[in-house]
């Protein structure tokens, strides 16, 4: 199982990682979008989470 939550960790941090370069290119085209970037910071936060929930 624990190997199973690193994969998931770090596949949810690609994830984070890709939805930021998105949300910055389409911020750079099309003008800022307020709930993009509040759904960025949400999906920030759960990976946060499970980044430190994954050390104990």
């Amino acid at each position: 199982m624990h190997g199973f939550t690193d994969g998931s960790t770090k596949a949810m941090g690609v994830l984070t990682v890709g939805a930021l370069v998105a949300v910055t290119a389409y911020t750079v085209a099309l003008g800022g979008n307020g709930w993009l970037w509040f759904g960025w910071v949400v999906l920030g936060l759960v990976t946060l989470g499970m980044v430190v929930t994954r050390g104990t």
